[in-house]
């Protein structure tokens, strides 16, 4: 059976605004011609408070879900910035705990494949050599629980140094050697802090659960380097070249094109233009042909 011509696509959530209902965002993202959406929950109570969601809200989401024909396949689960597994306190620790095995539940109940996480012992407070055994012992106890729902792990490539590439992620993996436990890389993140982003992509070769798209720039001295709020092409990332890595590597696995674009004038158009940009990189990588107009 032959591939499609694209491969899957999805947005992230906070490319379009907070204020829209699930049914006006799984829509919109359907306009702009995406296949998917990742849901963000964050450090933020709003978001948080989804994982406590009773059975009937649930129940909505997956009929709206249905209805409007557009999946949420992945979470990002970034509220462990602000309770950690790496934490000094033992209440924050508790409540990183308690997020994850929600996300979890959650996940395992809405049909959502994989859940993204942050890649910090702590962020709001030192990192120690105790808090990154903490977070080491979290991830193996996370991995775990994953593994009794059958719902994926994928490590996110971050902004911060402790997971700065795939070779950093491997001596986690290399532990915890769950088949529930891989690595979700950013090539914006893994393009601000690595030179040779290509031999990263390797690395992780059969071990990529899906991948993020986003414009950065580098790292350098006297520069923290950019990891946000960039429009395609104003970055530093060199896609085509990561595209033509994918491809040798015959990666046929999904991409998330995360924005942030809630507050701009348009966001459907904005997240429609930037679909068709990727698709424009992708074809000069080679990952894709020529396509129809």
């Amino acid at each position: 059976m032959p591939m499609p011509a694209l491969p899957c696509l999805g947005i992230y959530e906070k490319a379009l605004p907070a204020s829209m209902s699930w049914r006006e965002r799984l829509l919109a993202a359907h306009k702009a011609g995406y296949d998917y959406v990742e849901m963000s929950i964050d450090e933020t109570d709003t978001r948080l408070a989804r994982l406590q969601w009773t059975g009937g809200e649930r129940r909505e989401l997956r009929d709206i879900i249905n209805d409007t024909r557009m999946p949420i396949r992945s979470i990002c689960l970034s509220g462990h910035r602000r309770f950690p597994f790496g934490s000094e306190d033992p209440s924050v620790r508790g409540r990183a705990h308690d997020i994850m095995a929600r996300a979890v539940d959650f996940a395992a109940d809405m049909g959502i494949r994989t859940i993204q996480l942050a890649g910090y012992d702590v962020y709001y407070e030192p990192s120690t050599a105790d808090s990154l055994k903490r977070f080491e012992e979290g991830l193996t106890w996370a991995a775990g629980i994953a593994a009794r729902s059958q719902v994926m792990l994928g490590m996110e490539i971050m902004d911060t140094e402790l997971m700065s590439s795939i070779t950093r992620w491997l001596a986690y993996a290399e532990k915890i050697r769950s088949p529930w436990f891989q690595v979700y890389p950013d090539i914006g993140n893994l393009s601000a802090w690595n030179n040779d982003v290509s031999a990263e992509l390797i690395k992780g070769d059969g071990r990529i659960t899906a991948i993020h798209l986003k414009d950065t720039k580098k790292v350098a001295p006297g520069f923290p380097g950019q990891f946000r709020d960039l429009l395609f092409g104003e970055g530093s990332v060199d896609f085509v070249a990561a595209f033509r890595t994918l491809k040798a590597m015959d990666y046929r696995g999904a991409f998330l094109v995360e924005m942030w674009t809630d507050k701009a004038e348009d966001p459907v158009f904005e997240i429609t233009r930037a679909r068709q940009w990727i698709i424009a990189r992708m074809q000069e990588g080679g990952l894709i042909g020529p396509q129809n107009p």
